[in-house]
């Protein structure tokens, strides 16, 4: 029975389990249940697995994968950029990586035109320029700097080369990365390999659900751990981290990111880049016309086409110093390319050269010295992002062949791929002159060419070379243009996103 006023007891009644339900329940009024908490960072001392699932047209977050080109859309571009830190932080407790394998692009090329899998390296580039690596600022070895970066393993295993790409000279099994197709269990080989070495520390993979539930899956078999693995494909805000302590069973702990990214290209943050006036180059261009001068037509010659020649973003901090990938201040340069080039450009393809290629950069104090090439493709990542274009890798010979000039300017300017074709090429800028030349020469079989294109300079990140065939097989190279952004006033870090 009710005694006094029974309206106001109701009432207070349900006032106080309302605040009851809101603070202790965490609902807020929506009936939702707390997020699970973020398991601990990783310890050091352990052996630390780590990995990150990319994205690719069969198991994606919607909207992360182009279906046209097979690569990183801007929400796709976003959402590494917003993991970065999160791997960094919470699952290595801000502790530097010991290792980053990703996948070989060339062994998933994915839609009927058999487009590389890029999504993998640029999922974990942001993550990798938080991190740091001590080189040698010379050939010699001497002289060490730290850079803001890591060098990203992405190169071939002997016996596993995908068809038609190019066989290494000679193998380089610390720079090995991940193969799609796993020929001869190559992936589980750099992981048991790891795992025998038994050096603490935390290493980091990156590849599509496939070859990472694959591996996990043969890892967990080979190594005897009894762990329970996702049963199936969770999203890319997942990463799984197996850790094997020097003493007793190993261990697998999940983490979610529960990162939302927009769908619109990344805005950088502050400060604003600097602008810069474009290297005065001699000679300016280079026009060559046949029948004038002693210039024929070259056998095979493309018309109709305008390549874009840029180079890859700040590689070297100081002085040689060279692990094959772009630091900290080139991720300022490499994600701003879309804005630089606006109006500059008009590419409807971009290349470059196949990542998995490895060459000498400086050393480690252990003498480490051969890494993957990834700055030039990384650097024109972005822009075929931006603007949904069509990527793809030059695989089919060795960028260190002896004739590579050539080999170079007749893929480019030969043989009839790229005639009516805007390409924007992101390259190596020791090889830039000498391809141009390359091309200017073949006009001159005869005789010494005439015309000499310039030098480029080893300061000069930002010049934007134009190469044009008419309709007729007639050559105009243009060095005039940029993209206009001071390389010297870029922050020395990565922009945090």
């Amino acid at each position: 029975m009710c005694i006094g006023n029974c309206k106001l007891s109701n009432l207070l009644a349900l006032s106080v389990t309302a605040i009851f339900l809101l603070f202790f329940c965490g609902c807020g009024g929506t009936g939702s249940t707390p997020a699970p908490a973020i398991p601990d960072p990783l310890s050091g001392a352990n052996i630390n697995l780590i990995f990150v699932v990319s994205g690719d047209l069969d198991y994606q977050a919607p909207g992360d994968i182009s279906a046209t080109t097979a690569n990183l859309t801007s929400q796709g571009l976003q959402r590494s950029l917003l993991m970065a830190p999160f791997l960094q932080d919470d699952v290595l407790g801000g502790n530097n990586v010991t290792g980053i394998y990703a996948l070989e692009p060339m062994t998933h090329q994915q839609t009927t035109h058999g487009y590389p899998d890029m999504a993998a390296t640029e999922t974990i580039e942001q993550f990798a320029l938080l991190n740091q690596i001590t080189l040698s600022t010379n050939t010699t070895g001497g002289d060490f700097y730290t850079g803001n970066n890591y060098p990203i393993y992405v190169s071939y295993a002997l016996g596993s080369i995908p068809s038609g790409v190019a066989e290494p000279s000679f193998p380089c099994p610390n720079c090995q990365g991940l193969d799609f197709n796993d020929l001869g269990g190559d992936n589980e080989t750099l992981v048991t390999g790891i795992i025998d070495a038994d050096l603490p520390g935390y290493y980091v993979f990156s590849a599509p659900w496939e070859t990472t539930s694959a591996l996990l899956e043969n890892i967990n078999t080979f190594e005897r751990f009894h762990l329970a693995l996702p049963s199936g494909y969770q999203g890319p805000n997942y990463i799984y981290a197996i850790s094997i302590p020097p003493s007793g069973s190993a261990r697998l702990t999940t983490y979610n990111s529960n990162v939302n990214p927009p769908n619109t290209y990344p805005v950088l943050p502050p400060p604003a880049l600097v602008s810069a006036s474009c290297t005065v180059n001699v000679p300016p261009s280079i026009p060559v016309t046949v029948g004038s001068g002693g210039a024929v037509l070259p056998a095979g010659i493309n018309t109709n086409e305008t390549l874009y020649f840029v180079r890859h973003a700040v590689a070297h901090p100081q002085d040689d110093w060279s692990d094959n990938g772009y630091v900290g201040a080139g991720q300022w340069r490499a994600l701003d390319l879309p804005n630089a080039l606006l109006g500059k450009i008009s590419p409807n393809q971009v290349w470059s050269g196949d990542i998995s290629q490895f060459t000498q950069g400086t050393t480690t104090a252990s003498g480490e010295d051969l890494w993957s090439g990834i700055a030039p493709a990384l650097t024109v990542e972005p822009y075929a992002i931006a603007n949904n274009l069509p990527y793809n890798l030059v695989s089919s010979f060795e960028l260190s062949d002896p004739n590579w000039a050539q080999l170079i300017s007749n893929f480019f300017f030969t043989g009839g791929r790229f005639s009516n074709q805007k390409v924007l090429v992101g390259w190596s800028y020791q090889q830039i002159q000498p391809t141009v030349q390359a091309l200017v020469s073949s006009y001159y079989p005869n005789t010494t060419s005439p015309l000499t294109a310039p030098t480029w300079l080893d300061t000069d990140y930002d010049s934007l070379w134009t190469l044009t065939l008419d309709a007729h097989g007639n050559l105009t190279a243009d060095f005039t243009q940029c993209e206009g952004i001071n390389s010297g006033a870029l922050p020395p870090t990565a922009p945090q996103f």
